[in-house]
């Protein structure tokens, strides 16, 4: 693999493909590929005008995009993690590297690292923060065998990569245990403050919260979390679902994690309406005003 500028090829070019396929261009990896099972059809024409924008060649298939690369990147939803590994398998040449940034389950990871076989050097990859707008200076954390001189390319394009070592699932068993945290925190922010907002003490609430959390402004938080939720909730609550099947593949109940997945769904929902989406970037108390009105409606 050349190590300054690798032939790169996404399955799947949504948000995060997109996001480190321009990180990527800015560094000087011009030759980049992508196939998203949405290109073919209408839904699919924003995702082929940013490929054009980032200078991305539209692939007509997943044999196409992948063909010659040296770096496969699959960014697609986590239920079609494996399916599209299989949509590439018969495909590769050169042994290339697949990057799997997939929120799954390490059970899903050692699976789709299974399947692969030698026909390809699997790295489970896990994304630790949003990907806007670090791109693909995102923090990341990789696992797998003979990762140092797929890393060293990384790093010098800018990457921030940390290696959780050689086991398939490692990077992921720490993305998944975080979430039930991290996207617990969200659906509970929800449902705190919808309360909050009905029973007409937002400022009250937020401001008894310091007593306990004098480190956090929720002033900042609560909308930030709702935004995220709003949209991104659907996807949030299948990689939720994710996170339930690895806290049962390590024999813990996921009991709050389904309850999160329940809310962070219906926010996803909610946040497809029309006013809700217009209050976004407003401050949280109309975020909720519109929010405690939609869910009102869907009941």
């Amino acid at each position: 693999m050349p190590n300054a500028r690798p032939r790169i090829a996404f399955i799947g070019f949504g948000e995060a493909g997109q996001a480190i396929a321009a990180g990527l261009r800015d560094e000087g990896v011009e030759r980049q590929s992508a196939w998203d099972i949405l290109f073919p059809q209408s839904a699919g024409e924003k995702l082929r005008q940013a490929a054009a924008v980032i200078g991305v060649r539209c692939a007509n298939s997943a044999a196409d995009a992948v063909r010659e690369a040296d770096i496969i990147i699959s960014a697609v939803t986590a239920a079609s993690s494996v399916e599209a590994a299989q949509s590439i398998k018969s495909h590769l040449a050169g042994t290339p590297y697949v990057l799997d940034i997939n929120s799954v389950s390490p059970g899903r990871k050692q699976q789709t690292a299974k399947l692969l076989g030698d026909r390809a050097r699997y790295v489970d990859v896990a994304v630790l923060a949003p990907i806007h707008p670090a791109l693909h200076k995102t923090p990341m954390l990789i696992a797998g065998a003979d990762i140092e001189a797929l890393a060293a390319t990384l790093a010098a394009l800018g990457m921030r990569l940390s290696n959780a070592g050689a086991e398939i699932g490692a990077a992921a068993a720490i993305k998944m245990v975080r979430s039930v945290m991290i996207k617990g925190i969200e659906a509970l922010t929800l449902e705190c403050f919808l309360a909050a907002a009905r029973a007409g003490v937002i400022d009250e609430v937020a401001a008894s919260m310091n007593n306990n959390y004098p480190g956090l402004d929720w002033g900042k938080i609560v909308p930030y979390n709702l935004e995220r939720m709003a949209s991104h909730g659907e996807r949030r609550a299948a990689e939720m679902e994710e996170v339930a099947d690895t806290l049962r593949e390590l024999g813990v109940e996921p009991l709050m994690t389904m309850a999160t997945v329940k809310r962070q769904r219906e926010m996803g929902q909610i946040g497809t309406q029309q006013p809700v989406r217009a209050v976004l970037k407003d401050d949280r108390t109309a975020m909720l005003r519109a929010i405690s009105a939609a869910a009102r409606g869907g009941h």
